[in-house]
Parts: structure tokens; sequence; C-alpha cells
């Protein structure tokens, strides 16, 4: 069994590896410079983590899964999505992504602090609260890993209310995703550190001649709007930003 995932602002890394140290297996981020065709040909059993988006899978790991389709065949799959409100259909929508003959054995969602930080409607949560969420994430981690360790089958969300529920967020999140693409602002307050640009996932955000260029390549993880020193940096709305998610940095 093997670990890969995804996670923009740290909270679906916190679960993949709460995952693997639990089930003592490896864990590597699909971001890392490794050759994942191996890596998946050599385990019968795959476990995926990502941040669900709109009840839908994150474009990144879509793109991933696309890029390995062929080795991910016949394989055994474990999916666990973190979420910060209900997702619907969140882990089942991976399984729109692989060949027929892919079997899932377990899928389980977790709850996980907003890292949302430009929306009045979704402030951030105190640190209680956010340790909160960390019992919560270990206490249903034992859970999986018992359940999976004995065999048992689950899949949350696969079920026909989680499918109805996620379709409109789904379908109004592929359609709103293409638009976002291009939503970076940079403020004037950027002092060119480049920190957002080493980061990015997509290789969205370029230091040019002392400036920061987005290029139409973003995926709302909301990770430099969070990283900036100077929380100069805006996505999807423009309000500014006033506090910062800082992740889980609980082990």
């Amino acid at each position: 069994m093997i670990m890969l995932y995804f996670s923009g602002t740290g909270n679906s890394k916190f679960i993949a590896e709460l995952f693997s140290h639990s089930m003592k297996i490896e864990c590597y981020s699909i971001e890392e410079k490794t050759d994942f065709d191996i890596l998946i040909a050599s385990h019968e059993e795959i476990c995926f983590c990502y941040p669900v988006y709109g009840s839908r899978v994150p474009r990144i790991m879509r793109e991933f899964a696309g890029r390995h389709i062929e080795r991910l065949k016949n394989k055994k799959l474990i999916i666990l999505c973190t979420q910060m409100f209900f997702s619907g259909d969140g882990a089942r929508a991976f399984m729109d992504l692989l060949p027929r003959d892919v079997n899932v054995i377990y899928a389980e969602h977790f709850f996980m602090p907003n890292n949302v930080c430009n929306i009045f409607i979704t402030p951030l949560e105190s640190e209680k609260k956010v340790e909160k969420y960390i019992i919560n994430a270990k206490r249903r981690m034992q859970l999986v890993c018992r359940d999976i360790t004995n065999g048992k089958i689950k899949k949350r969300g696969f079920n026909i209310v989680s499918r109805i529920l996620g379709l409109p967020q789904g379908f109004f999140w592929l359609k709103l995703e293409k638009k976002l693409q291009d939503s970076v602002k940079i403020n004037n307050n950027c002092n060119q550190c480049g920190l957002c640009a080493s980061g990015c996932p997509m290789n969205n955000l370029e230091l040019q001649n002392g400036i920061i260029i987005p290029q139409k390549n973003c995926i709302i993880c909301y990770r430099c709007i969070n990283k900036c020193p100077q929380k100069a940096i805006t996505v999807f709305f423009k309000a500014k930003v006033k506090k910062q998610y800082k992740g889980i940095t609980d082990t």
C-alpha cells in the first residue's frame, strides 16, 4: 500500500500523513519529483488523499490521474478527502477519472478547518476550534485504519443521495473553475520575494524582472494567499486578506 496526496494549504497533507503513519506505509505528495509509474506499479493498493473543490477532484489531481491511468488499472483504491462543509460525492468523483476495473475498497471524508481567508461569510476558525478538528480527525482516522485492517469495505459519498447532492455542486464548480484560472491579483504591497512563485503547485506565478506575473493556470488552492508575507495576493474574491490560514502543525 502507498499514499499519494495533494494538499493546497496543509489539511490533506495532515490526513495523508496521519493515515500513513498509522498504517506504516510510504507517503508522497504528487508534487514531488519521482517516478510515480514505478511506485504505482509496485503496489497493489493505492491511497489517494485530496481536498474536495465543489464536490469535485482538484484539477492537479485529475491531471495526475490522467497521466498514470494505465498503471492504475486493476488496482485497489482507498480515497480520503478533506472538506470544509458537506462535499456530496467528493470521494466518488475520483472514479470518473479512472478505468472501470479499478476497485475502491474504502472512501471517507474528513471535516477540516477553513483555509479560504478572504470571504467574510467563511471566517477562519480560532486555534481552539482547529484543535477540535484535529481531535475529531484523529478519532475518525482510528476507525478508518481499523476498518481497513479488518477488511471492512466502506464508501462514503458513493450512495445515490450523495451523488444527487454533489451533482449540482460539481457542475457549477467545473464551469467556474475555468473562469478562475486567471483570478489571481497581486496588490501594490508585493515585495517580490518570490515565495508564491516557488510554492505554486501549478507554476502559475512567475517572477519576471522583479514582478510576479500570473500565468492563467490557477486552481484556487489558496496556498499563495496564505503564504504571502505581505498579504498581497487575492484569488477568486478581491477582498484584502487580513488573516491567513497557517495550516495544521500537529503531528
